[in-house]
């Protein structure tokens, strides 16, 4: 017999080898009629799945919020089937779902975006058709003759599965399909679903397989479901950062210079510039000392740091006369050296470095998309080295400087705590435990809502993790604090504690931003390229009504000097300049003609289509300083 262990705390003995299925109808005859599949220690399994050991179970119905993931897994054999009835000649290799839906790798074919609207009538077909979705079991060396043809397939079952053991198909109609589910119970239970995009994949996601096509697709369970979900992907193509980023010529990604290594313009160049002074002024208020290091170190840095050999499968590596060195994937290593570069005393401690620094790590170029994922980026790094009396005050003051940073900039955020990997992570296990023991302790204290991460916390130490939630509901990865009680002993670092013996300092990693690239998409996309006053690449705009304002419009360009002001000396009517501006997201326009000119005023006009005439130049130069200074997100000045 063994234990099986239900959301309520209940138990429920069994014997081994029982099915998901029927453990529900152990527990009730409705329940297990309307099982569709199980939640098997946290992993999502098919109702058929026999259990042999103690553990947790969920057994999950349409009701439960798993649900959506069967129904997008089946959305993919759907898809599958319709792409066969198609093109025969189609290999199938592996189509999971995925958190907004699911996509599926294909060879053997050639497909444009317009084969998909032929594609999806096929699947509403299938859907029509009404087919049973059944499982089956067959040896592999079965299995391994009906994808004698497919080598994908072939990899899948020598990854999976023993020789004599029998591996799962899915049956729908004529089709079969290789596949371990959960599945829902017929092709007509997807009657909301849609092929969303073609792109380009990896085989496993390793640049020397073979280049396969992806189809990604999305299911839900009702039409309105489908339709909110498109609106809102609609609004977010609007918002697309890489747009954004082009219109307003903040950025670019040359294939001649390399993948995933963005390019700053002018434009770009003076926003990061705010963004970086903006952190240098918190950096300075809380006494950290600037640093830098350089792009790359020997690898014999990389081993004792520990990324070698956690981490160099993200790294860039090469051989310069018979000794390999590493391009720097992170800026920690560089800042152990400096700490120990001298003798510290207890009164010394905290010791805070800080560093602008650029890092590079090797992602999969199929997942390079603008400045989301890259492979070169700046961190607005820091690292403490702290007595273990000073952490619980070091991590509050960073979580106070990063809530400071989400309220400049009105982004809601999620806040999770991220605990120790499975597998690769260096140290003792008592020594993570009490590191994520007190990062916990400090948000309890603080009074932070948070949610447990299990596993995602980084080789060398638990994380307090922060989460952008932009204007579209999206989130993104930003800000982080990170306890390490690991380098400091693999640097062999040490302070002269009180009582004169040597002790190890407690090393914490943080970063305010994340990275300045990811923190800039995600301003570009929430603010719609309509940066506050203090961070657009340009703040004011004088557009003189004619070539006769001129002059009038260079004066009153010399008196905003220190602020980004350009004239609009083209000769347009004053409404096609107004549109120019707004279309280059300009927070202020000044319009000049005449009678400005005649009172030494200017009329004021913002991006909100607000004007008023009639201002003194001083006073708008006053409301301007103050709204700048004060890192207004808003426009204010005529409101």
């Amino acid at each position: 017999m063994i234990e099986i262990r239900l959301p309520d705390g209940s138990t429920l003995e069994v014997e081994e080898g029982t099915t998901v299925e029927e453990v529900a109808y152990e527990i009730g005859e409705g329940l297990g009629d309307d099982t569709v599949a199980g939640k098997l220690d946290g992993e999502l399994v098919a109702k058929e799945q026999e259990i042999h050991n103690d553990g947790d179970l969920e057994i999950i119905t349409e009701d439960h919020e798993e649900y959506i993931k069967v129904l997008r897994h089946s959305a993919s054999h759907v898809f599958a089937q319709a792409l066969k009835r198609l093109h025969p000649e189609a290999k199938l290799a592996i189509g999971p779902w995925t958190e907004d839906g699911f996509y599926y790798d294909v060879a053997g074919v050639e497909l444009e975006e317009e084969d998909l609207e032929e594609i999806e009538e096929e699947m509403e077909d299938i859907v029509e058709e009404d087919l049973e979705i059944e499982r089956e079991e067959v040896p592999r060396d079965e299995a391994e003759q009906f994808y004698e043809d497919n080598r994908f397939k072939q990899e899948v079952l020598e990854e999976e599965a023993e020789e004599g053991e029998k591996v799962s198909f899915y049956v729908q109609g004529d089709f079969r399909d290789l596949c371990k589910g959960p599945h829902v119970e017929s092709t007509g239970d997807l009657e909301a679903s849609k092929l969303l995009q073609i792109a380009g994949a990896y085989w496993r996601g390793e640049e020397d397989n073979q280049q396969l096509t992806r189809v990604y697709g999305t299911a839900f369970e009702s039409g309105e479901e489908l339709e909110e979900f498109m609106d809102q992907r609609r609004k977010a193509e609007e918002r697309d950062h890489r747009r954004i980023g082009e219109e307003m010529d903040i950025f670019s990604i040359n294939s001649t210079a390399g993948p995933g290594l963005p390019l700053y313009h002018p434009n770009g160049k003076k926003v990061l510039n705010e963004l970086r002074d903006f952190i240098q002024d918190l950096n300075r208020d809380r006494g950290c000392e600037p640093v830098e290091t350089p792009h790359l170190f020997k690898t014999e840095l990389w081993k004792e740091s520990g990324h070698y050999e956690n981490y160099q499968d993200d790294m860039f590596l090469f051989e310069v006369q018979d000794e390999e060195f590493g391009l720097k994937p992170m800026n920690c290593p560089g800042h152990c050296l400096i700490y120990n570069h001298e003798a510290w005393s207890y009164r010394d401690l905290p010791v805070r470095y800080t560093e602008q620094g650029k890092v590079y790590r090797k992602e999969q170029r199929g997942e390079l998309s603008g400045l989301s994922r890259v492979w070169s980026f700046t961190i607005d790094d820091g690292h403490l080295f702290v007595r273990p009396d000073q952490i619980d005050e070091e991590v509050e003051e960073i979580m106070e400087n990063i809530f400071q940073v989400l309220e400049t900039f009105g982004l809601d955020h999620q806040v999770m705590l991220a605990t120790k990997p499975e597998d690769k992570y260096a140290g003792s296990d008592e020594i993570w435990d009490k590191a994520e023991s007190q990062l916990e302790n400090v948000l309890e204290r603080m009074g932070i809502d948070y949610e447990l991460e299990e596993g995602e916390g980084a080789f060398y130490g638990p994380k307090i993790d922060f989460a952008f939630e932009d204007a579209l509901g999206r989130e993104w990865d930003g800000p982080t604090v990170q306890l390490d009680f690991n380098m400091p002993d693999r640097f062999g670092l040490t302070y002269t504690g009180k009582d004169n013996e040597e002790k190890q300092p407690v090393m914490i990693h943080r970063a305010l931003y994340g990275s300045y690239e990811r923190f800039l998409m995600v301003l570009l996309e929430h603010f719609n390229g309509n940066f506050p006053t203090w961070l657009a690449p340009e703040q004011v705009r004088i557009l003189p009504v004619s070539d006769e304002n001129l002059d009038y419009a260079e004066k009153v360009k010399e008196e905003l000097g220190g602020f980004r002001v350009e004239i609009e000396d083209r000769s347009w009517t004053v409404g096609k300049k107004i549109q120019a501006a707004h279309d280059d997201n300009v927070p202020y326009m000044l319009i000049v003609g005449d009678d400005e000119e005649e009172n030494g005023t200017v009329a004021v006009r913002d991006r909100g289509e607000n004007e008023e005439k009639g201002w003194e130049m001083e006073q708008f130069r006053q409301d301007l300083e103050e709204e700048v200074d004060e890192r207004r997100i808003e426009p204010r000045i005529l409101s």
